[in-house]
């Protein structure tokens, strides 16, 4: 009985076990090791915690083991103890954190009268700074001082002295009595220190056509000479004498007193002065306008930003030239002028300098984003579409799940590529091929009626330009150009409407040889086809009811510009410039405008 019982027990395990695995072989293959691989999406890997750094550092003389002494490392200051059994002019490795701000070096001259512990005045990048006179240096001599330079008007802090080398010459700063600031920065004077003057007394001098006082900074004597900074001062012709001249389409745009640009034709407006009526009738072929594109916070979410989006005159468009971040408010439209006047390569090194700026270190974190081949777009959209703004300017890396392998490039530029074809064909229903272009994609109107999702899609659309031109990547698309000149800020006008119908612009070209436009029995409306369904729309209030006339042809061509260049696409357009100014911002508190620079 025992040895029979045993034996069913035997028995009855191997069919279990037999079962079990019977149960595991039939499973299909991706259930096999599910929880070893990663679901698709979007993740934030965190920057290294410790991010230290290595450096070899020479013991000083007359320094013991177990003394401290002080030391340079990657532009920070740092106390190291000399270790025992190591000597003098012995080499020793300093482990220091990564400054992923990044530094800039700067030679100074150690002041006459300094001595070592002392702090004495640098002027840095048209700051000043207060800089301690290290150890063992004596005045004449120079040292090196680091500035971070990673974010453009940041404040500067501190910055640290290095090593000293000999020198003879220098001058003083001496601080200006005048609290009068410009937005275009400080221009620097030096003059000699009159007889009879001592340290911290005031002096009246003429700089630049103006009387200012100066106060004579320590330890200068009289014939030494000292340096101190004006604010600079343009008048209003000097000011509206600054253009962003792009040599192209007629367009430039001019500063204005209040620091912003205007659009403004080139030819001028004595040349707009037409000469009869009949002229001004057709006076629209020098009417354009600019996307105005806002954005205001809700009340009931602070986090959450409400975007509109209109077309405005184009002499009524302005941008800010105004960088808050550097020295509490600078203009940079002379910095913007002199670069919108550079060949094409300038310019985007220019660019390149910018973006930097802004581009998150990888020592700070990065996105790693999963997709699934079989499911690329999709999982792209969702995957991109739930990374913060601020996480769009980190590096991202791109895995396709079950292939592994490492992301150096090649499959970031595979995943650009795949993903803005897949965005781009026309069977998806969000673009359509230009009237006269079939390299050049448009908007398709009836985008909505075919993907409930498509304001995500475009919105998706503009976070993927904007990185491709921010990570250097090409796309598999082109857009007609109205809509590069909507994310550039750039007047539209009757003959960008060529690209997006060509037979409308036909049309309305031909009415200006009508001696009489009631012939043609137009009225304010337009006849839309969304999927073989007709819909009529009103161009404006009671239009259908309304006739084209000699009198109100202007408003007619005004109307239908804006219709077809904006209106009928509003909710794409404004989606897709958004989440492109997600990653490339056209106005930033710490950068200029980015993109103004460059023309269509």
């Amino acid at each position: 009985m025992g040895n029979e019982s045993s034996t069913n027990s035997r028995e009855s395990r191997g069919r279990e076990a037999r079962a079990s695995s019977l149960n595991a072989s039939s499973r299909p293959p991706n259930q096999l090791s599910t929880a070893s691989v990663p679901p698709p999406g979007a993740y934030s890997v965190p920057g290294s915690q410790r991010r230290q750094a290595q450096f070899y550092v020479t013991v000083p003389a007359g320094i013991r083991p177990g003394q401290e002494f002080p030391v340079i490392a990657n532009g920070q200051q740092l106390m190291v103890r000399c270790p025992p059994g190591i000597r003098p002019g012995e080499r020793i490795v300093v482990s220091a954190p990564r400054n992923s701000q990044g530094t800039q070096a700067y030679m100074a001259t150690v002041p006459h009268g300094v001595r070592s512990g002392e702090q004495f005045p640098v002027l840095v990048n048209n700051q000043q700074l207060m800089v301690t006179c290290p150890p063992g240096v004596r005045p004449g001599m120079q040292v090196r001082i680091m500035v971070p330079t990673s974010r453009r008007g940041t404040s500067l802090s501190t910055p640290q002295e290095m090593d000293p080398s000999s020198s003879s010459s220098g001058s003083e700063n001496a601080r200006v009595n005048s609290h009068m600031r410009s937005p275009f920065g400080n221009q620097m004077f030096e003059v000699n220190v009159p007889q009879g003057v001592r340290s911290g007394q005031a002096f009246a001098l003429i700089a630049n056509g103006q009387r200012v006082m100066v106060t004579c900074p320590a330890n200068a004597r009289p014939g030494q000479k000292i340096r101190f900074q004006l604010p600079i001062k343009l008048s209003s012709d000097e000011i509206q004498s600054i253009k962003l001249n792009y040599q192209k389409d007629g367009w430039i745009r001019c500063l204005s007193t209040d620091l912003t640009f205007h659009w403004i034709r080139s030819e001028g407006e004595v040349d707009g002065q037409l000469k009869d009526s009949r002229d001004l009738t057709w006076a629209f072929e020098r009417i354009a306008f600019v996307r105005e594109l806002r954005s205001s916070a809700t009340v009931s979410s602070k986090s959450k930003v409400d975007h509109s989006l209109q077309l405005v005159p184009a002499k009524e468009a302005s941008l800010s030239t105004v960088v808050p971040a550097i020295n509490n408010g600078t203009s940079l439209a002379q910095e913007l002028s002199r670069y919108a006047a550079m060949p094409f390569q300038h310019k985007e090194a220019w660019f390149r300098q910018q973006i930097a700026k802004i581009q998150v270190p990888w020592e700070d974190g990065h996105i790693k984003i999963n997709v699934r081949r079989e499911n690329l777009l999709q999982d792209s959209m969702e995957a991109t579409e739930s990374i913060t703004q601020g996480d769009m300017r980190k590096i991202f890396r791109f895995e396709f799940i079950s292939e592994p392998g490492v992301d150096a490039g090649g499959v970031a530029r595979e995943w650009f590529q795949l993903v803005s074809a897949l965005l781009f064909n026309p069977d998806f229903a969000l673009w359509s091929y230009s009237s006269i272009n079939q390299m050049c994609m448009q908007i398709n109107p009836s985008s909505g009626v075919a993907n409930d999702e498509h304001l995500r899609y475009f919105h998706f659309t503009g976070r993927l330009l904007g990185k491709a031109l921010f990570d250097r990547q090409i796309v598999a698309g082109h857009l007609v150009r109205p809509l590069y000149k909507h994310i550039l800020g750039w007047p539209v006008t009757v003959a960008d409407l060529e690209q997006l119908d060509a037979d409308t612009y036909a049309n309305l070209c031909k009415l200006k040889d009508l001696e009489d436009v009631e012939v043609c029995c137009l009225d304010f409306t337009v006849t839309e086809d969304h999927w073989g369904t007709a819909q009529t729309i009103e161009l404006k209030s009671d239009g259908a009811n309304c006739m084209v006339t000699n009198r109100n042809v202007d408003e007619y061509i005004q109307l239908q510009m804006r219709y077809r260049l904006l209106e009928r696409v509003k909710e794409q357009i404004k989606a897709l410039l958004v989440g492109f100014y997600d990653v490339i911002p056209e106005v930033s508190f710490e950068l200029p405008s980015h993109i103004c620079i460059f023309d269509v």
